[in-house]
């Protein structure tokens, strides 16, 4: 399996899903919050499927 870089749109989905899950940290998000671990865990994910498919 040969790793590529995300497009643009994969990386900033997965930017800002980071960011929304930190800052649930220092200011109440309302489904953020009670989802922080899966907001991170989904940017991840995100961020991982745009490596290994070409073109997504």
């Amino acid at each position: 399996m040969r790793l590529t870089a995300p497009t643009t749109i994969m990386f900033l989905l997965s930017v800002i899903l980071a960011v929304l899950a930190l800052l649930s940290l220092i200011m109440p998000i309302p489904f953020v919050g009670l989802h922080r671990f899966a907001f991170m865990t989904g940017a991840w994910a995100v961020l991982m499927i745009g490596a290994m498919f070409k073109g997504l």
